[in-house]
């Protein structure tokens, strides 16, 4: 997608827009899609939001999720260790990252749920191949698509073209949303959106034109009309979310301005079902310490803050957040204070919805593989479950295979 395309780049291929001509491929597939859908007579109707909040690099789960009973955990990480007094202690076992105290009021709220020791069979530890596993979840081989473009090629079979379904806060479209027909808008920031419209004057015209030549062939106008439905979605998201005024401050940092920016959309875009967000740093292989404390602080005050404007709003109960990396790291710190490419990692989900607390068992540091821990939930089950209860999809359509859920709702 292009990030300079605006209305006036529909004008200057003349006055007759054609499906693919003059658009980006997104836009000419939520075309096609409203095509589709004006001829089964199809309706969007309100639901549930996913929130995948990507960590990039590979977050260290045993710091995050810290199993502060095990001395293992201290002969482990000599330097690395967090010092138990400093723990925040949620059971008699295990504890957060003492930056985490955003995310301990969330979890001791009952909104969080920390699913232990997710992973995959034979698991990858390249940081490029792992990740394209959970995004397209398939451990197996490389796969096209993935399993939200998957998901969204279902809506756009029952008749949903809205243009703004699914969102992408990344420069580029994540692999998980790679589809056979549905395409998806995605912008660095909310800011690059009133780069996608262009001046009231192109927009007249262009309804002019469109104005004189209606009639002349249906199936043109009603490719017309669609190109035009996209384009004006995207122009109500930008005015609307120019003219919200949140009462909560979040912090100027990758998450805050993140989750800040998911506030925004979810308060003012209505039938937007699926926001997707990454944040990096995690990929700690050296002087850690500092920075997984400053990365895990600033996710958890952002989650917090996000979740009391979600309240405010009235959306807590129709939010999930699921939170999730490539892979965690190495039980064993290194020779250079920080940890190397692991394996299992716990998973974060978050809503008003959620049923909170630990789900699975705790991480064994004495059954290791090869120096990491051992996955006990596939990533596919907690995809599954968000699927099938929250989203109201059919996951083994989309994975080919069924997935026993876990008890997140």
């Amino acid at each position: 997608m292009s990030n300079d395309f605006s209305r006036r780049d529909f004008l200057r291929g003349g006055a007759i827009i054609t499906l693919g001509l003059a658009s980006p491929p997104w836009l000419a597939k939520i075309a096609y899609a409203d095509i589709l859908k004006l001829a089964r007579g199809g309706k969007v109707d309100p639901d549930n939001i996913l929130v995948v909040c990507q960590l990039s690099g590979g977050n260290d789960g045993l710091n995050t999720v810290i199993p502060y009973a095990d001395s293992r955990y201290y002969e482990f990480r000599p330097t690395l260790a967090q010092k138990e007094d400093a723990v925040i202690k949620l059971n008699d076992q295990l504890g957060f990252h003492p930056s985490m105290k955003g995310a301990e009021e969330v979890f001791k709220s009952g909104q969080m749920a920390v699913i232990q020791n997710v992973g995959y069979p034979n698991p990858n530890r390249s940081h490029f191949r792992s990740m394209d596993i959970w995004q397209t979840a398939n451990p197996d081989k490389v796969e096209k698509y993935g399993w939200l473009g998957k998901y969204l090629d279902q809506e756009l079979k029952k008749g949903s073209i809205n243009p703004i379904l699914a969102i992408g806060l990344m420069r580029t479209s994540p692999a998980a949303f790679s589809a056979q027909e549905a395409s998806v808008p995605c912008f660095a920031s909310l800011a690059d959106v009133q780069q996608l419209v262009g001046d009231p004057d192109a927009e007249m015209r262009l309804r002019e034109a469109q104005g004189m030549e209606s009639g002349s062939n249906a199936s043109a106008d009603l490719i017309r009309k669609a190109n035009l439905t996209a384009l004006d979605a995207m122009a109500q998201l930008k005015k609307s979310i120019a003219s919200y005024k949140s009462n909560f401050t979040y912090d100027q940092n990758e998450f805050g301005r993140g989750f800040q920016q998911i506030a925004q959309i979810i308060a003012t875009s209505p039938k937007t079902r699926v926001i997707y967000f990454a944040a990096g740093g995690f990929d700690t292989h050296s002087r850690q310490a500092e920075t997984h404390a400053q990365l895990l602080g600033n996710f958890s005050t952002a989650v917090k803050t996000f979740m009391d404007e979600m309240k405010a709003i009235g959306k807590e109960k129709k939010v999930t957040v699921m939170v999730f990396s490539e892979f965690g790291r190495r039980c064993q710190e290194n020779g250079s204070q920080g940890t190397d490419h692991g394996a299992a990692a716990p998973m974060f989900v978050v809503g008003g919805s959620v049923k909170g607390g630990f789900i699975g068992s705790n991480p064994d540091l004495v059954n290791l593989d090869r120096g990491d821990l051992k996955w006990h939930t596939d990533f596919r089950q907690v995809y599954a479950t968000v699927l099938d209860e929250w989203m109201g999809s059919d996951s083994e359509s989309i994975f080919g295979s069924k997935f026993e859920h876990v008890q997140i709702f």
